[in-house]
Protein backbone atom coordinates (compact mmCIF):
# COMPACT_ATOMS: atom_id res chain seq x y z
CA UNK A 1 0.00 0.00 0.00
CA UNK A 2 2.91 2.32 0.76
CA UNK A 3 4.32 1.88 -2.75
CA UNK A 4 0.87 2.34 -4.31
CA UNK A 5 0.40 5.58 -2.38
CA UNK A 6 3.75 6.95 -3.60
CA UNK A 7 2.85 6.00 -7.19
CA UNK A 8 -0.51 7.72 -6.86
CA UNK A 9 1.11 10.87 -5.53
CA UNK A 10 3.57 10.97 -8.47
CA UNK A 11 0.74 10.59 -10.98
CA UNK A 12 -1.28 13.29 -9.26
CA UNK A 13 1.62 15.74 -9.25
CA UNK A 14 2.28 15.06 -12.93
CA UNK A 15 -1.36 15.78 -13.67
CA UNK A 16 -1.30 19.01 -11.70
CA UNK A 17 1.88 20.14 -13.50
CA UNK A 18 0.30 19.47 -16.89
CA UNK A 19 -2.79 21.41 -15.89
CA UNK A 20 -0.66 24.34 -14.70
CA UNK A 21 1.21 24.41 -18.02
CA UNK A 22 -2.09 24.48 -19.89
CA UNK A 23 -3.24 27.37 -17.71
CA UNK A 24 -0.09 29.40 -18.30
CA UNK A 25 -0.06 28.75 -22.06
CA UNK A 26 -3.76 29.07 -22.80
CA UNK A 27 -5.01 31.34 -20.03
CA UNK A 28 -7.33 28.81 -18.33
CA UNK A 29 -7.62 25.16 -17.44
CA UNK A 30 -11.06 25.10 -19.00
CA UNK A 31 -9.53 25.65 -22.43
CA UNK A 32 -7.91 22.20 -22.18
CA UNK A 33 -11.42 20.89 -21.70
CA UNK A 34 -12.68 22.75 -24.76
CA UNK A 35 -14.29 25.76 -23.05
CA UNK A 36 -14.26 29.06 -25.03
CA UNK A 37 -11.66 31.52 -23.66
CA UNK A 38 -12.80 34.78 -22.13
CA UNK A 39 -11.20 38.12 -22.99
CA UNK A 40 -11.31 41.67 -21.72
CA UNK A 41 -12.10 43.84 -24.72
CA UNK A 42 -10.39 47.08 -25.77
CA UNK A 43 -11.57 49.29 -28.62
CA UNK A 44 -8.87 50.75 -30.87
CA UNK A 45 -9.14 54.56 -30.86
CA UNK A 46 -7.20 57.60 -31.98
CA UNK A 47 -5.64 59.82 -29.38
CA UNK A 48 -2.52 61.60 -28.18
CA UNK A 49 0.61 59.54 -27.58
CA UNK A 50 3.14 60.76 -25.04
CA UNK A 51 6.41 59.58 -23.57
CA UNK A 52 7.01 61.29 -20.25
CA UNK A 53 10.14 61.31 -18.10
CA UNK A 54 9.32 61.63 -14.41
CA UNK A 55 11.50 62.64 -11.47
CA UNK A 56 11.22 63.98 -7.93
CA UNK A 57 12.71 67.28 -6.87
CA UNK A 58 12.68 70.17 -4.46
CA UNK A 59 11.47 73.77 -4.74
CA UNK A 60 14.30 76.29 -4.39
CA UNK A 61 14.32 80.09 -4.70
CA UNK A 62 16.20 81.55 -7.66
CA UNK A 63 17.69 84.52 -5.79
CA UNK A 64 18.35 83.76 -2.14
CA UNK A 65 20.36 86.46 -0.36
CA UNK A 66 21.95 86.19 3.07
CA UNK A 67 21.83 89.74 4.42
CA UNK A 68 24.56 90.98 6.78
CA UNK A 69 25.48 94.38 8.18
CA UNK A 70 28.69 96.17 7.21
CA UNK A 71 28.73 97.66 10.71
CA UNK A 72 29.06 95.97 14.09
CA UNK A 73 26.94 96.74 17.12
CA UNK A 74 23.75 96.07 19.03
CA UNK A 75 20.54 95.45 17.08
CA UNK A 76 18.14 98.15 18.25
CA UNK A 77 15.32 97.56 15.76
CA UNK A 78 14.35 94.44 13.77
CA UNK A 79 10.84 94.96 12.35
CA UNK A 80 10.67 91.78 10.19
CA UNK A 81 9.52 88.21 10.75
CA UNK A 82 9.83 85.00 8.77
CA UNK A 83 7.30 84.99 5.93
CA UNK A 84 7.02 88.79 5.65
CA UNK A 85 6.86 90.22 2.14
CA UNK A 86 9.54 92.89 1.77
CA UNK A 87 9.99 95.61 -0.85
CA UNK A 88 13.34 96.91 -2.01
CA UNK A 89 14.53 99.61 0.40
CA UNK A 90 12.41 98.46 3.36
CA UNK A 91 14.09 98.49 6.78
CA UNK A 92 15.51 95.13 7.82
CA UNK A 93 17.50 96.12 10.91
CA UNK A 94 18.79 99.21 12.68
CA UNK A 95 21.91 99.06 14.88
CA UNK A 96 22.85 101.29 17.81
CA UNK A 97 23.94 104.54 16.09
CA UNK A 98 25.29 106.58 19.02
CA UNK A 99 28.98 106.16 18.11
CA UNK A 100 28.35 106.54 14.37
CA UNK A 101 26.23 109.66 14.95
CA UNK A 102 28.92 111.25 17.12
CA UNK A 103 31.60 110.42 14.55
CA UNK A 104 29.42 111.88 11.80
CA UNK A 105 28.87 115.15 13.69
CA UNK A 106 32.60 115.45 14.36
CA UNK A 107 33.40 114.84 10.70
CA UNK A 108 30.93 117.53 9.65
CA UNK A 109 32.51 119.99 12.08
CA UNK A 110 36.01 119.18 10.80
CA UNK A 111 34.81 119.70 7.25
CA UNK A 112 33.33 123.10 8.07
CA UNK A 113 36.59 124.14 9.76
CA UNK A 114 38.62 122.99 6.77
CA UNK A 115 36.44 125.03 4.43
CA UNK A 116 36.89 128.13 6.59
CA UNK A 117 40.65 127.64 6.76
CA UNK A 118 40.84 127.28 3.00
CA UNK A 119 38.83 130.45 2.54
CA UNK A 120 41.16 132.35 4.85
CA UNK A 121 44.26 130.88 3.17
CA UNK A 122 42.95 131.90 -0.24
CA UNK A 123 42.26 135.45 1.00
CA UNK A 124 45.80 135.70 2.45
CA UNK A 125 47.28 134.41 -0.78
CA UNK A 126 45.41 136.95 -2.94
CA UNK A 127 46.42 139.85 -0.69
CA UNK A 128 50.06 138.84 -0.28
CA UNK A 129 50.44 138.02 -3.97
CA UNK A 130 49.48 141.62 -4.83
CA UNK A 131 52.15 142.89 -2.43
CA UNK A 132 54.69 140.59 -4.05
CA UNK A 133 53.84 141.91 -7.51
CA UNK A 134 54.44 145.45 -6.19
CA UNK A 135 57.76 144.36 -4.74
CA UNK A 136 56.71 145.00 -1.17
CA UNK A 137 57.43 141.44 0.08
CA UNK A 138 60.13 138.96 -0.75
CA UNK A 139 59.81 135.83 -2.85
CA UNK A 140 60.41 133.71 0.25
CA UNK A 141 57.42 135.25 1.97
CA UNK A 142 55.34 134.63 -1.14
CA UNK A 143 56.35 130.93 -1.16
CA UNK A 144 55.17 130.57 2.42
CA UNK A 145 51.76 131.91 1.40
CA UNK A 146 51.56 129.44 -1.52
CA UNK A 147 52.41 126.58 0.85
CA UNK A 148 49.78 127.69 3.33
CA UNK A 149 47.13 127.68 0.57
CA UNK A 150 48.15 124.16 -0.56
CA UNK A 151 47.97 122.87 3.01
CA UNK A 152 44.48 124.34 3.45
CA UNK A 153 43.29 122.66 0.26
CA UNK A 154 44.71 119.32 1.43
CA UNK A 155 42.98 119.58 4.77
CA UNK A 156 39.68 120.24 3.06
CA UNK A 157 40.07 117.13 0.91
CA UNK A 158 40.90 115.06 4.00
CA UNK A 159 37.93 116.45 5.89
CA UNK A 160 35.61 115.75 2.98
CA UNK A 161 36.84 112.16 2.71
CA UNK A 162 36.41 111.65 6.47
CA UNK A 163 32.88 113.06 6.28
CA UNK A 164 31.92 110.73 3.44
CA UNK A 165 33.30 107.74 5.34
CA UNK A 166 31.42 108.77 8.49
CA UNK A 167 28.22 109.09 6.48
CA UNK A 168 28.79 105.60 5.05
CA UNK A 169 29.36 104.11 8.50
CA UNK A 170 26.23 105.82 9.77
CA UNK A 171 24.24 104.48 6.80
CA UNK A 172 25.69 100.99 7.27
CA UNK A 173 24.15 100.79 10.70
CA UNK A 174 20.78 100.77 8.93
CA UNK A 175 20.21 97.57 6.90
CA UNK A 176 17.68 97.77 4.07
CA UNK A 177 16.34 95.16 1.63
CA UNK A 178 18.32 95.07 -1.63
CA UNK A 179 15.47 93.34 -3.56
CA UNK A 180 11.78 92.55 -3.35
CA UNK A 181 11.24 89.22 -1.64
CA UNK A 182 10.12 87.13 1.31
CA UNK A 183 11.97 86.60 4.60
CA UNK A 184 12.89 82.89 4.64
CA UNK A 185 15.09 82.79 7.73
CA UNK A 186 15.77 85.12 10.67
CA UNK A 187 19.02 84.66 12.58
CA UNK A 188 19.09 87.45 15.22
CA UNK A 189 16.79 89.29 17.59
CA UNK A 190 16.67 92.83 19.02
CA UNK A 191 19.37 93.44 21.61
CA UNK A 192 21.80 90.97 20.06
CA UNK A 193 25.34 92.13 19.22
CA UNK A 194 26.36 91.36 15.65
CA UNK A 195 29.71 91.42 13.88
CA UNK A 196 30.47 93.30 10.69
CA UNK A 197 30.26 91.31 7.49
CA UNK A 198 33.11 93.35 6.00
CA UNK A 199 35.75 93.73 8.69
CA UNK A 200 35.15 90.49 10.61
CA UNK A 201 37.39 87.55 9.69
CA UNK A 202 34.57 85.05 10.16
CA UNK A 203 32.36 86.79 7.63
CA UNK A 204 30.10 88.56 10.07
CA UNK A 205 26.71 87.72 11.57
CA UNK A 206 23.85 86.92 9.17
CA UNK A 207 20.66 88.80 9.96
CA UNK A 208 18.05 87.31 7.59
CA UNK A 209 17.73 85.31 4.39
CA UNK A 210 15.69 87.07 1.71
CA UNK A 211 14.48 85.52 -1.54
CA UNK A 212 12.42 86.59 -4.54
CA UNK A 213 9.80 83.82 -4.83
CA UNK A 214 7.93 85.18 -7.85
CA UNK A 215 9.81 82.55 -9.84
CA UNK A 216 11.32 79.39 -8.38
CA UNK A 217 13.56 76.55 -9.44
CA UNK A 218 12.74 72.86 -9.20
CA UNK A 219 15.91 70.81 -8.92
CA UNK A 220 15.22 67.21 -9.95
CA UNK A 221 17.48 64.24 -10.62
CA UNK A 222 16.93 62.54 -14.00
CA UNK A 223 18.15 58.98 -14.50
CA UNK A 224 21.07 58.66 -16.93
CA UNK A 225 18.90 56.39 -19.11
CA UNK A 226 16.55 59.31 -19.83
CA UNK A 227 18.90 62.30 -19.69
CA UNK A 228 19.76 61.98 -23.39
CA UNK A 229 16.12 62.71 -24.24
CA UNK A 230 16.00 65.91 -22.19
CA UNK A 231 17.16 69.30 -23.48
CA UNK A 232 17.21 72.91 -22.34
CA UNK A 233 14.02 74.75 -23.28
CA UNK A 234 11.68 71.76 -22.97
CA UNK A 235 8.45 72.34 -21.10
CA UNK A 236 7.77 70.48 -17.87
CA UNK A 237 4.81 69.97 -15.56
CA UNK A 238 5.44 70.34 -11.83
CA UNK A 239 3.13 68.74 -9.25
CA UNK A 240 3.81 69.78 -5.66
CA UNK A 241 2.89 67.29 -2.95
CA UNK A 242 1.10 70.11 -1.14
CA UNK A 243 -1.16 70.74 -4.18
CA UNK A 244 -1.75 67.33 -5.85
CA UNK A 245 -4.58 68.71 -8.00
CA UNK A 246 -2.63 71.68 -9.38
CA UNK A 247 -0.29 71.66 -12.37
CA UNK A 248 2.48 74.25 -12.53
CA UNK A 249 4.06 74.89 -15.92
CA UNK A 250 7.79 75.38 -16.25
CA UNK A 251 10.72 74.95 -18.60
CA UNK A 252 14.17 73.45 -18.33
CA UNK A 253 16.84 76.14 -17.96
CA UNK A 254 19.88 74.09 -17.04
CA UNK A 255 21.16 70.49 -17.16
CA UNK A 256 24.07 69.55 -14.91
CA UNK A 257 27.21 68.57 -16.85
CA UNK A 258 28.24 66.10 -14.14
CA UNK A 259 26.32 63.20 -12.64
CA UNK A 260 25.77 62.39 -8.99
CA UNK A 261 25.22 58.97 -7.43
CA UNK A 262 22.22 58.41 -5.18
CA UNK A 263 21.56 54.91 -3.82
CA UNK A 264 23.67 53.38 -6.61
CA UNK A 265 21.63 55.26 -9.26
CA UNK A 266 23.35 57.73 -11.60
CA UNK A 267 21.38 60.97 -11.79
CA UNK A 268 21.82 64.30 -13.57
CA UNK A 269 20.33 67.37 -11.90
CA UNK A 270 17.93 69.29 -14.10
CA UNK A 271 16.77 72.80 -13.18
CA UNK A 272 13.18 73.76 -14.11
CA UNK A 273 12.08 77.38 -13.75
CA UNK A 274 8.44 77.87 -12.71
CA UNK A 275 6.40 81.05 -12.39
CA UNK A 276 5.10 81.45 -8.82
CA UNK A 277 3.20 84.75 -8.87
CA UNK A 278 0.58 83.57 -6.36
CA UNK A 279 3.27 82.32 -3.98
CA UNK A 280 1.86 78.81 -3.58
CA UNK A 281 5.22 77.12 -4.06
CA UNK A 282 7.34 77.42 -0.91
CA UNK A 283 11.06 76.91 -0.55
CA UNK A 284 11.87 73.29 0.35
CA UNK A 285 8.60 71.77 -0.90
CA UNK A 286 8.80 68.35 -2.52
CA UNK A 287 7.52 68.13 -6.07
CA UNK A 288 7.25 65.67 -8.94
CA UNK A 289 8.38 66.73 -12.39
CA UNK A 290 6.99 65.36 -15.65
CA UNK A 291 8.89 66.16 -18.85
CA UNK A 292 7.16 65.28 -22.11
CA UNK A 293 9.85 64.17 -24.54
CA UNK A 294 7.52 62.75 -27.23
CA UNK A 295 4.04 63.95 -28.15
CA UNK A 296 2.09 62.84 -31.24
CA UNK A 297 -1.49 63.93 -31.87
CA UNK A 298 -4.33 61.98 -33.51
CA UNK A 299 -2.61 58.58 -33.79
CA UNK A 300 -4.10 55.09 -33.57
CA UNK A 301 -3.36 53.52 -30.19
CA UNK A 302 -3.40 49.97 -28.83
CA UNK A 303 -2.94 48.99 -25.16
CA UNK A 304 0.46 47.42 -24.52
CA UNK A 305 -1.13 44.66 -22.41
CA UNK A 306 -2.82 43.43 -25.58
CA UNK A 307 0.51 42.96 -27.41
CA UNK A 308 2.31 39.63 -27.63
CA UNK A 309 5.66 38.75 -29.17
CA UNK A 310 5.28 36.63 -32.32
CA UNK A 311 6.87 33.22 -32.33
CA UNK A 312 9.90 32.54 -34.48
CA UNK A 313 13.31 34.12 -34.80
CA UNK A 314 12.61 35.91 -38.07
CA UNK A 315 10.01 38.27 -36.64
CA UNK A 316 10.64 42.00 -37.07
CA UNK A 317 11.29 44.12 -34.02
CA UNK A 318 8.16 46.23 -34.47
CA UNK A 319 5.78 43.33 -35.26
CA UNK A 320 3.42 42.14 -32.51
CA UNK A 321 0.49 39.76 -32.17
CA UNK A 322 -2.96 40.75 -30.90
CA UNK A 323 -6.19 38.86 -30.38
CA UNK A 324 -8.52 40.61 -32.87
CA UNK A 325 -12.24 40.13 -32.41
CA UNK A 326 -13.93 38.62 -35.47
CA UNK A 327 -17.61 38.14 -34.83
CA UNK A 328 -17.90 36.18 -31.59
CA UNK A 329 -14.34 34.85 -31.74
CA UNK A 330 -10.85 36.24 -31.27
CA UNK A 331 -8.16 35.37 -33.77
CA UNK A 332 -4.41 36.00 -33.59
CA UNK A 333 -3.43 38.89 -35.86
CA UNK A 334 -0.07 40.44 -36.70
CA UNK A 335 0.25 44.20 -36.46
CA UNK A 336 3.06 46.71 -36.85
CA UNK A 337 3.67 49.24 -34.09
CA UNK A 338 5.73 52.41 -33.72
CA UNK A 339 6.67 54.18 -30.49
CA UNK A 340 5.39 52.68 -27.26
CA UNK A 341 5.34 53.35 -23.55
CA UNK A 342 4.17 51.35 -20.56
CA UNK A 343 0.52 52.05 -21.34
CA UNK A 344 0.01 52.07 -25.11
CA UNK A 345 1.68 51.85 -28.51
CA UNK A 346 1.15 53.56 -31.86
CA UNK A 347 -0.39 51.30 -34.52
CA UNK A 348 1.29 51.63 -37.91
CA UNK A 349 -0.62 48.87 -39.70
CA UNK A 350 -2.83 45.85 -39.06
CA UNK A 351 -5.62 47.55 -37.11
CA UNK A 352 -8.25 50.17 -37.82
CA UNK A 353 -10.14 52.60 -35.63
CA UNK A 354 -13.04 50.78 -34.02
CA UNK A 355 -11.42 47.34 -34.04
CA UNK A 356 -11.63 45.36 -30.82
CA UNK A 357 -8.72 43.44 -29.34
CA UNK A 358 -8.88 41.08 -26.40
CA UNK A 359 -6.72 40.32 -23.39
CA UNK A 360 -7.17 36.96 -21.58
CA UNK A 361 -8.94 37.45 -18.25
CA UNK A 362 -6.52 36.89 -15.37
CA UNK A 363 -9.43 35.92 -13.13
CA UNK A 364 -9.70 32.64 -15.07
CA UNK A 365 -6.17 31.73 -14.04
CA UNK A 366 -7.15 32.41 -10.43
CA UNK A 367 -10.18 30.12 -10.76
CA UNK A 368 -8.01 27.38 -12.24
CA UNK A 369 -5.58 27.71 -9.34
CA UNK A 370 -8.46 27.32 -6.90
CA UNK A 371 -9.55 24.12 -8.67
CA UNK A 372 -5.99 22.80 -8.42
CA UNK A 373 -5.95 23.54 -4.68
CA UNK A 374 -9.23 21.63 -4.23
CA UNK A 375 -7.77 18.65 -6.09
CA UNK A 376 -4.72 18.73 -3.78
CA UNK A 377 -6.90 18.82 -0.66
CA UNK A 378 -8.95 15.90 -2.01
CA UNK A 379 -5.80 13.88 -2.62
CA UNK A 380 -4.66 14.49 0.96
CA UNK A 381 -8.03 13.30 2.29
CA UNK A 382 -7.73 10.15 0.14
CA UNK A 383 -4.27 9.42 1.53
CA UNK A 384 -5.47 9.89 5.11
CA UNK A 385 -8.36 7.42 4.67
CA UNK A 386 -6.01 4.87 3.15
CA UNK A 387 -3.74 5.02 6.19
CA UNK A 388 -6.74 4.62 8.44
CA UNK A 389 -7.90 1.48 6.62
CA UNK A 390 -4.43 0.01 6.80
CA UNK A 391 -4.38 0.60 10.57
CA UNK A 392 -7.68 -1.15 10.99
CA UNK A 393 -6.43 -4.13 8.95
CA UNK A 394 -3.52 -4.44 11.34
Amino acid sequence: MKKNWKLLLVVLLAGLTTAAILVLRNGDLSEAKGDAPKFKEFTIKKGTFEIVVSASGEVKPIDRIEIKSKASGVVEELPVEVGDTIRKGDLIARLDQKDERAALEQARADYDIAKAELKQAQHNFDRRNQLFEKGLISEEERDQIVLGLAVAKGKLIQAKTALERAEERFAESIVRAPIDGIILQKYVEEGQIIASGVSNVGGGTPIVDLADMSSVHIEAGIDEIDIGKVRVGQEAVVIAEAYPNLRFRGRIVRIAPEARIEQNVTLFDVIIEVENRDGKLKSGMNADVEITIVREEDVLLVPTIALQMPRGRGAKRNVRMVQLKDGDRFKPTKIEIGRSNFKEAIVLSGLQEGDIVGVPMTSRLKAANERLERMIRSSRSFGASGNSNRSRRR
